[in-house]
C-alpha cells in the first residue's frame, strides 16, 4: 500500500516541483520513501510515497522494466503473484525484486493492457510505456483501490487521493452538480465531489498519448440474466466451492514481511476472516475490535468471544463521543467526501491505534454485504422478486416482519406513497432498488435547508435518473432480478463513494487493508448462486453463514446483522461532538457555503431538543452530513490545501 502520482503533458515540460509537492502530500500513505523519476524529455513524472509491506529491501518504486523503456508505480496489493513470478521466470523474464507490483510491467510486455485480468487484489497503479509514448493507469475490479485524476493546460494529473491534485496546483472547487446528487443520492462512479477532478471507476482502466485519451472497462459484474437456469449444481456443491475460494481467498492475503492482525466486530464477515486466517499463521493473530461507550452500539462481548474461540489477542480500541469531537475534522479532511454518521471518524481512530501498536496490516470483512446481500435492502428487493412463488398474502407477511424489526425506521423501508425515485426507475428497470427509495425518504429533510438559488439551479434535476443514465442499464441490469438490480447499483455508487473511502482514514495512519471478502474469485463463484442462497428466508448471507460454520461460534453464526455504527450525536444532547456540531452549524463557515439556508439550518438546530428520541436520530444524518460538508468547505476551498495537515 503506497500513495502514487503522475504527471503526463502532451506538449510542455512537466514542473519536477509539483510532482514533488504532490508526492510529498502523499506521505501518509507511504512514510518508509518517497521517490521521483521524470522522463529525459521533462513530459512524465511518476512519483511513489512507499508504506513497505512485501520486500522490504529491494520493492522501492517507481520501478522499470530490463529495457528501461516501461516505468511504473502502484498502490496496493497484488495476490498469488509469486506463482506469476515463476512462470514469468520461466519464460525468460529477469525480475530485479521480490515486489509483488513489478509482475505488471512483464505481463504489460507480453499481454499489453490485457494483463489486467491475471491481476487479482486491490490495487491502482500508473504505467508509462516510453517506446509508445502511452501513459496507462487502471484501478481494480470493485475500486478498493482509488486513483483521481484532473486536466490542466493540456497536462493530465493523477494522483492516490485528490488532495495530492490540489497539491500539484489544480483548484479546489466544489462540484455543484456531484455535491447535489450525492448530497440526495450518490454521485457518478466517474465523479468527486470537486470541479474538474475525476475518479477512474472501478474496473476500468485510463490510456493517455499525445493523440487520444480514453477510459475503458475491462470487467464488470454481469449477474446472470433473470431466466437463465444454465448453472444447475447443488447447494452443498456451491457450498462446498465457496468454502474453499474463502479460504484461498484469506490464504493469499495472509503473505507480507510484516505482522498481519485483523479488524473484528461482532458480526459474521469479520469473526469469518478471522476464524480463517488463524491456521495460516504461524504466530497468534492479533485481533481489533472498536468498542463504544454505548451498549446498543458496543459490539466487545461478541467479539471478545470469538477472539478466544479462535485463539486470537484481542485488543480493544475504546472510543467515545470526545474522541470523535476531537478527531472529526482531521477524519474528514483525509476521507475527502461528505458522510452521515461517526463511524468514519471511528475507523480513522481505529486505524491509528493499530498503526500505534506496531501493526502495518490488518484483514478486514469489508464487502461482505455486498457480495452476500447482507443489508436489509436487499431482503427487501428479495421479497419483492419473489423468486420463492410466495402468495401475495404471504409477501405482505415477509414484509410486515422486516418492518417490525426495524421500528425506527418503517417510514424508511415502506414508503406510504410511490416515491419520485419509484416513478422514475420502473419504467427504465422494472423496478425501483429499495435502497434509491430509502435514500430519497432520508436525504428529503435537505430540501428545505438549501439556499434557494442552489435548489432552483436543479430544480429539473433527479439524481435517480442521473446515476442510473451513468449505468449500463441494456448490459447489466435488464432481465436482472430486483435483487442483482439493487446489488449492482449499490456495488457500482454507495460501494466505492461511501464506503470504500475509508481507504483515506486508514492510509492516513499508514494502514492497509485487505479484503478477502470482496475478491473477484469470490465473487465468480457467488454470482452463479440461486438468490435463495443469499437470503433464506430473511435470513441475509446464508451460503456465507453456511461456508463460515465450522470456522465461527454459535453466537455469530445464529447472530442478526449490525452494522458498524458509531453512537449518534444526538443520543445525549450534552456530549462533546453534539456540542461541536451545534457551535458549528452556526459559525460562519455557514454563512460562506454556497448550498445552505443558514436561517433554515438555525431553525433546524432550535427544534431538536423539543424532538423525540426517534426523530432525533433520524435527523442525526442530517447533522453529520451538514457537518462533513462544511468541514470540507473550510479545509479545501477556503483553506486550499496545506500539505501535512
Amino acid at each position: 500500500m503506497c500513495g502514487i502520482v503522475g504527471i503526463y503533458s502532451k506538449q510542455a515540460s512537466i514542473s519536477t516541483d509539483a510532482l514533488n509537492i504532490a508526492t510529498k502530500s502523499l506521505q501518509h500513505r507511504g512514510p518508509d520513501k518517497q521517490k521521483l523519476w521524470v522522463s529525459d524529455n521533462k513530459q512524465v513524472g511518476l512519483g511513489h510515497a512507499r508504506l513497505s509491506i512485501v520486500d522490504l529491501i529491494t520493492g522501492d518504486q517507481p520501478l522499470n522494466n530490463e529495457n528501461d523503456q516501461l516505468h511504473l508505480v502502484v498502490n496496493g496489493e497484488l495476490y498469488d503473484y509469486e506463482r506469476i513470478q515463476r512462470e514469468l521466470q520461466e519464460r525468460g523474464h529477469t525480475l530485479n525484486t521480490q515486489s509483488d507490483s513489478e509482475i505488471i510491467l512483464h505481463l504489460y510486455e507480453e499481454e499489453g493492457i490485457s494483463l489486467i485480468d491475471q491481476l487479482r487484489g486491490e490495487f491502482a497503479f500508473i504505467l508509462y510505456d516510453e517506446k509508445e509514448g502511452k501513459l496507462i493507469a487502471a484501478r481494480d475490479r470493485f475500486g478498493i483501490k482509488p486513483i483521481f485524476y484532473a486536466w490542466k493546460d493540456d497536462v493530465l494529473y493523477l494522483a492516490s487521493e485528490v488532495k495530492a491534485l490540489f497539491a500539484a496546483g489544480i483548484p479546489a472547487q466544489w462540484d455543484h452538480q456531484s455535491y447535489y446528487q450525492h448530497l440526495f443520492l450518490c454521485m457518478d462512479q466517474d465523479r468527486t465531489l470537486f470541479e474538474g477532478v475525476h475518479q477512474i471507476p472501478p474496473g476500468h482502466i485510463l490510456i493517455a498519448n499525445k493523440q487520444d485519451f480514453q477510459i475503458k472497462k475491462y470487467w464488470d459484474l454481469d449477474y446472470p440474466l433473470h431466466d437463465d437456469v444454465s448453472v444447475k449444481r447443488t447447494e452443498e456443491d456451491f457450498i462446498e466451492e465457496l468454502k474453499y475460494v474463502m479460504d484461498e481467498s484469506v490464504r493469499l492475503r495472509m503473505v507480507a514481511d510484516v505482522p498481519i492482525g485483523c479488524f473484528l466486530s461482532g458480526g459474521i464477515d469479520s469473526s469469518a476472516v478471522l476464524g480463517m486466517a488463524v491456521p495460516h499463521y504461524l504466530d497468534k493473530i492479533r485481533a481489533f475490535t472498536v468498542t463504544f461507550d454505548h451498549e446498543a452500539y458496543n459490539e466487545g462481548k461478541v467479539a471478545r468471544e470469538t477472539a478466544e474461540w479462535a485463539g486470537a489477542d484481542y485488543f480493544p480500541i475504546s472510543l467515545s463521543q470526545n474522541d470523535f469531537a476531537q478527531h472529526i475534522e482531521e477524519a474528514v479532511w483525509h476521507g475527502e467526501t461528505i458522510g452521515h454518521n461517526a463511524h468514519g471518524v471511528a475507523r480513522f481512530l481505529q486505524s491509528r491505534a493499530v498503526q500505534k501498536s506496531g501493526y502495518r496490516v490488518v484483514l478486514s470483512g469489508d464487502g461482505a454485504d455486498e457480495l452476500f446481500s447482507g443489508y436489509i435492502y436487499s431482503r427487501l428487493d428479495h421479497v419483492m422478486s419473489n423468486v420463492e412463488g410466495l402468495s401475495e398474502k404471504d409477501q405482505y407477511k415477509r414484509l410486515e416482519e422486516l418492518s417490525l424489526k426495524n421500528p425506527a425506521f418503517r417510514h424508511l423501508l415502506f414508503p406510504t406513497k410511490k416515491t419520485e425515485s419509484a416513478k422514475i426507475l420502473e419504467p427504465m428497470l422494472g423496478s425501483a432498488p429499495s435502497w434509491i427509495q430509502a435514500m430519497e425518504i432520508s436525504r428529503s429533510p435537505f430540501k428545505s435547508l438549501l439556499n434557494p438559488d442552489f435548489s432552483a439551479s436543479f430544480r429539473d434535476f433527479e439524481p435517480s435518473r442521473a446515476l442510473l443514465n451513468s449505468m449500463d442499464i441494456k448490459g447489466q441490469l435488464s432481465n436482472r432480478t430486483h435483487l442483482h438490480q439493487g446489488m449492482y447499483t449499490w456495488t457500482k455508487s454507495i460501494l466505492p463513494n461511501q464506503i470504500l473511502f475509508a481507504d483515506r482514514l486508514e492510509m492516513a495512519n499508514g494502514l492497509e487493508v485487505r479484503m478477502p471478502l470482496l475478491d473477484h474469485k469470490l465473487f465468480e463463484v457467488v454470482r452463479k448462486m440461486p438468490t435463495n442462497m443469499l437470503i433464506r428466508g430473511l435470513k441475509e448471507k446464508y451460503a456465507l453463514r453456511e461456508a463460515a460454520k465450522s470456522f465461527i461460534t454459535e453466537t455469530v453464526y445464529n447472530r442478526k446483522k449490525q452494522p458498524f455504527t458509531a453512537p449518534h450525536s444526538t443520543l445525549d444532547p450534552n456530549n462533546p461532538l453534539y456540542e461541536m456540531i451545534q457551535d458549528t452549524l452556526r459559525s460562519n463557515v455557514v454563512q460562506e457555503n454556497p448550498f445552505f439556508n443558514p436561517i433554515a439550518i438555525k431553525t433546524l438546530l432550535d427544534s431538536i431538543p423539543k424532538l423525540d428520541y426517534r426523530t432525533r436520530i433520524i435527523l442525526d444524518p442530517v447533522l453529520m452530513l451538514l457537518m462533513s460538508t462544511f468541514i470540507l468547505h473550510k479545509r479545501y476551498i477556503q483553506e486550499k490545501i496545506k500539505i501535512g495537515k
